[in-house]
């Protein structure tokens, strides 16, 4: 019997996106594999800070377990149904660490910066242009970061060229709110720019994009 979750998530968000990439990736590599699931779009008391996503595993022995943060939700689905690390690497190689530190990087610096240069860029009442500014330098800074990585590899972690992995799933939807930032396009980013277009053409993200719920109201 395939897995059941419910999740708690919102097109609207970067991390939200994450959630429903995950699972339309793990069901491109492992059919069936967590194909029942259920989409909610509103905040969720099962997360202590009560934002998407949140995830709830309704597990084959009738018990419930929850998870909340996105980088917590992709390392537990990855732990539990992606044995043949189609979307990994083998626990504690070196590829893993690698895999690791590109998350945290996310998690820690670019989603931190861009969400916050969004929210002055976007907002008129509180258009303050040293914040702006000072935001929209450090999110280039990051994206020259990720640019210079990807210098003759195709992805973020894994050997020689790399391989597709949690650590590209949890950067490229905040990537791709570049415009809303304030970048117009990528194209000063070559590197960053084939990485984006290469992923967006995956059946599984063009799969999560169009099936993503509606906006959170």
């Amino acid at each position: 019997m395939a897995p059941k979750f419910t999740v708690y998530t919102a097109s609207d968000s970067p991390n939200g996106l994450k959630a429903t990439l995950i699972f339309e990736e793990l069901k491109a590599a492992y059919p069936n594999s967590v194909s029942d699931l259920e989409y909610e779009v509103r905040t969720v008391d099962i997360n202590p800070s009560g934002r998407i996503p949140a995830v709830v595993h309704h597990r084959p022995d009738g018990t419930d377990f929850a998870v909340w943060e996105p980088t917590a939700i992709l390392h537990y689905l990855i732990q539990r149904f992606d044995p043949e690390y189609k979307l990994s690497f083998p626990y504690q190689s070196e590829f893993e660490s690698d895999s690791l530190q590109w998350t945290v990087f996310t998690h820690g610096g670019v989603a931190p910066v861009q969400g916050l240069v969004k929210y002055f860029f976007n907002n008129p009442e509180e258009k303050v242009p040293s914040a702006i500014n000072r935001y929209l330098n450090e999110t280039k800074r990051v994206y020259n970061i990720l640019d210079t990585r990807l210098t003759g590899r195709e992805y973020l972690a894994g050997p020689s060229k790399g391989t597709y992995s949690i650590a590209d799933i949890n950067v490229f939807p905040w990537v791709g709110i570049h415009e809303v930032v304030g970048i117009k396009n990528l194209d000063e980013y070559t590197n960053l720019k084939r990485w984006f277009d290469a992923i967006s053409g995956r059946p599984a993200v063009e799969a999560a994009t169009q099936s993503h719920p509606p906006k959170s109201k």
